[in-house]
């Protein structure tokens, strides 16, 4: 009897502590939830940025995104567009505003993409090539404009096609005296004005445009600079983006991507193939390897955790060169690292950290998954 009782006594008590560690776990949720609802006004959502890169160190500012559908759109099937803007200043001393736009429709038949970069960029040059050593880094700043605008009408299902243009201008202000940059053999160290015309391909069959867990987003795109356009380098640069979402068990996604760069002509050394940053190889400085061609192979594992918040975990593989022959299963660089994701609005948007290790540990913290 006194058994039954201690494990009467026990369980009771074990339940107890559940219901309030369980009502602890639902406060702090629903008080991250009030937090969440609190940005929004309308369709915006306002959040008070704080981002962390190697790029950029700790950054801070204010983004504003507003996620909606035209004013003559009313069905369920056309897809929702967006329009973020974003202001940061960084304890590197880099002033970074963006805009863009994403929109679709008539029922998805057209998407326009347009985005614009005002900034003031202190940077690191590491050199052109797989084996850059890190002894190699030297300091530059470059003030820049960037734009972009592209449109795709869809010729069949799935399949969008249409043409884009890009203008990118800059003024490099400051060098490493004595530096690679500052002898004037790098293409594009004076500074550069690009203006070119190109074409993109997409084969598009995701199921969402922000947390897909099915089909494929497959993009080709051929980008053609030179001096008929107003562009002082003359260059040209395909891009293959080829990703597949599968759809697991309990909400669970799995993710590939394969990424592939090539250009032909002469390139300023701010547009040639590039690997490292935010989006292609986390745990590698941006540019850190940069050459004429680049590869890189991304996966993500991502698993729904317990109500907005979700972790993810990544790898990757990523290598340039000079010329296709130099391309080598032995050259691979290799990254991985982990995730965690909460989910801001019911369309999907989601905040972003991750922790990174490649040839250095990095963190970064910002807004929407990286493939």
């Amino acid at each position: 009897m006194f058994l039954l009782f201690g494990a009467n006594a026990g369980a009771f008590a074990q339940n107890e502590t559940d219901s309030v560690n369980g009502g602890i776990v639902e406060k702090l949720f629903d008080t991250a939830d009030k937090v969440v609802a609190s940005m929004g006004r309308g369709s915006w959502t306002f959040i008070p940025a704080l981002t962390y890169a190697p790029e950029t160190s700790f950054g801070i500012g204010a983004r504003a995104i507003k996620v909606f559908k035209p004013s003559n759109v009313s069905d369920s099937v056309t897809r929702p567009s967006s329009l973020p803007i974003t202001f940061l200043y960084t304890l590197n001393r880099q002033a970074i505003f963006t805009g863009e736009i994403d929109l679709w429709t008539d029922h998805n038949r057209s998407y326009l993409n347009g985005r614009i970069e005002l900034t003031d960029y202190p940077f690191w040059f590491y050199g052109i090539g797989q084996e850059t050593g890190r002894d190699a880094e030297e300091y530059y700043a470059t003030r820049y404009f960037y734009f972009h605008l592209d449109y795709e009408r869809k010729i069949a299902r799935g399949i969008y096609l249409g043409p884009r243009y890009e203008f990118r201008a800059d003024d490099i202000y400051q060098k490493l005296p004595g530096g690679a940059l500052d002898s004037g053999r790098i293409p594009g160290s004076s500074g550069q004005r690009l203006s070119g015309f190109g074409m993109v391909l997409n084969y598009d069959t995701r199921d969402h445009i922000f947390q897909p867990s099915e089909g494929v987003f497959h993009r080709l795109s051929y980008m053609g600079f030179h001096s008929l356009f107003g562009s002082n380098f003359n260059f040209g640069q395909y891009v293959l983006d080829a990703r597949k979402y599968l759809g697991l068990n309990n909400g669970q996604v799995l993710v590939g991507q394969a990424w592939l760069s090539f250009t032909s002509g002469n390139a300023p050394f701010q547009h040639v193939s590039l690997i490292g940053g935010s989006d292609l190889m986390r745990g590698y400085f941006e540019g850190r390897f940069r050459d004429r061609h680049a590869m890189v192979y991304q996966t993500e594992y991502r698993i729904p955790v317990y109500r907005h918040l979700g972790i993810v975990i990544f790898g990757s593989a990523g290598q340039v060169a000079g010329g296709l022959p130099a391309f080598g299963w032995d050259r691979f660089k290799w990254g991985g690292g982990l995730g965690f994701r909460y989910q801001i609005s019911e369309d999907g948007l989601t905040l972003r950290l991750d922790i990174a290790f490649g040839d250095q540990r990095a963190f970064y913290f910002g807004l929407n998954e990286v493939i």
